[in-house]
């Protein structure tokens, strides 16, 4: 199993917009062989430096089924307008990927 994140730090008073860049977001991840699961995640609210911060979350059966995704056509899709949101964030998104050791 492995799991895919992103982490945004989002604009306060953005978290909105960005919810709904995610909810209309054509993804068809489902479509992809080896797709488990997607959450979008809201974090805590960090008053001093202006942001919230979000995580995307997939589970994949694989690494190798994680990165048939990122190149794929459903990829290339799901994020041909993510430049148009940069007013959104507070810097780019953070990856962090996670193969799993142990679990139920």
């Amino acid at each position: 199993m492995f799991i895919a994140m992103n982490r945004f730090k989002v604009a306060a008073g953005r978290e909105d917009a960005f919810e709904e860049v995610w909810k209309n977001r054509d993804s068809r991840l489902n479509e992809m062989p080896g797709f488990v699961e997607f959450q979008l995640l809201r974090g805590p609210h960090n008053a001093e430096e202006g942001y919230t911060l979000y995580a995307s979350h997939t589970v994949w059966r694989s690494q190798e089924d994680f990165q048939a995704w990122t190149k794929s056509e459903n990829f290339r899709n799901a994020h041909k307008n993510a430049g148009q949101n940069k007013s959104l964030y507070q810097g780019p998104p953070v990856f962090e990927g996670f193969n799993r050791v142990e679990g139920a």
